[in-house]
């Protein structure tokens, strides 16, 4: 396609995918021209085919959307960033933009809010879906807080669990350890994965590493 806009769309759910590339397909100057499901696969396809738009899942294989970013921006790869996610923290979302994201699409949003995120972000501009508290956002992002670690938003008992789980425990020695029920831990390690977007023990473990709360 003449002139257009290259995108390399990131989901690891097959059906996600075929449905975003079904819309951009409809939009004119844009052109779907990769896809995959997976982290390390996306850092590579975005290298080879050099897209000028990344969408990107925050809930992948191999590494999460997160890490992908952290990534591409240390590396400086020339590519512009929006972010899809299920997840409306703001919190989260200020650590996307500080990493180098330069949009937020909510997975719930309207159709039509795609087709003006993706121009927003091809133009240079930011986009954030209309659900996210943009005040607030600001507020986290003209602050030191969007400069803190992610860990930072673990209370200190999911700080705890966390180093346990990278540590080998399984739920039950953690459950044992520190004197609570297996139902309790296993439902602090759902608010750790859904407070970090990051769904997978071994993603949890490089996690603990990254943060040095493990050696």
């Amino acid at each position: 396609m003449k002139n257009s806009n290259s995108v390399v769309l990131v989901d690891d759910h097959e059906l996600v995918r075929a449905g975003i590339r079904t819309l951009l397909h409809t939009v004119d100057s844009i052109e779907v021209i990769g896809e995959c499901g997976d982290g390390l696969e996306a850092i590579a396809m975005v290298k080879r085919l050099q897209p000028k738009l990344l969408v990107l899942d925050i809930s992948i294989k191999s590494l999460s959307g997160m890490e992908v970013v952290k990534l591409i921006s240390n590396q400086s790869i020339p590519v512009k960033i929006l972010i899809l996610s299920m997840h409306n923290n703001v919190e989260y979302v200020a650590k996307c933009l500080k990493h180098g994201a330069h949009g937020y699409l909510l997975k719930d949003a309207a159709v039509d809010e795609l087709e003006p995120a993706i121009r927003n972000v091809l133009q240079g501009h930011s986009y954030i879906s209309k659900e996210i508290d943009i005040s607030l956002l600001d507020q986290l992002l003209s602050t030191n807080q969007s400069a803190t670690s992610l860990l930072e938003l673990l209370t200190n008992r999911q700080k705890q669990i966390l180093q346990l789980i990278a540590e080998g425990y399984s739920t039950r020695q953690i459950a044992d350890a520190i004197y609570v029920s297996i139902k309790t831990v296993e439902t602090h390690r759902a608010h750790i994965m859904a407070r970090l977007q990051i769904f997978d023990i071994a993603g949890l473990v490089r996690f603990a590493l990254q943060e040095k709360l493990i050696p």
